[in-house]
């Protein structure tokens, strides 16, 4: 199984950008894949997440309304549209598999997890 995480790059405050998360090597369809970040000197923390076979999300309240998870099941693929970044979103970001269940918002249960991507929001 492999999570090829991509779209990482420096942008001012204000911009938008869009990572990639590439998914391959087994099905996800009973699977939730999330997006993590983790800031220097922080924790990694959980940004959203989305099921992949009903399209369920989920959101920390820090990326509502400006933020935005979807899948390409073509593409086997999940993007993070991040809007309206802010300093405070410069962070490696990663995302990783699981099972949907009601802990999806959790680091806990997640089995595969892909390399970061370096988002660097500058103000």
């Amino acid at each position: 199984v492999q999570l090829q995480a991509s779209g990482g790059g420096l942008v001012q405050a204000g911009d938008s950008l869009r990572l990639s998360c590439a998914a391959s090597g087994r099905s996800f369809s009973s699977y939730g894949i999330g997006w993590f970040r983790q800031a220097p000197g922080k924790e990694r923390e959980f940004v959203a997440a989305i099921r992949w076979g009903g399209g369920n999300t989920n959101y920390a309240d820090s990326v509502k309304g400006r933020f935005a998870i979807s899948r390409d099941n073509a593409k086997n693929t999940v993007y993070l549209q991040m809007n309206s970044l802010k300093p405070e979103d410069t962070a490696d970001y990663y995302c990783a598999a699981r099972k949907w269940g009601e802990t999806i918002a959790t680091m806990a249960g997640y089995e595969y997890w892909g390399q970061g991507t370096q988002v660097t929001v500058s103000s």
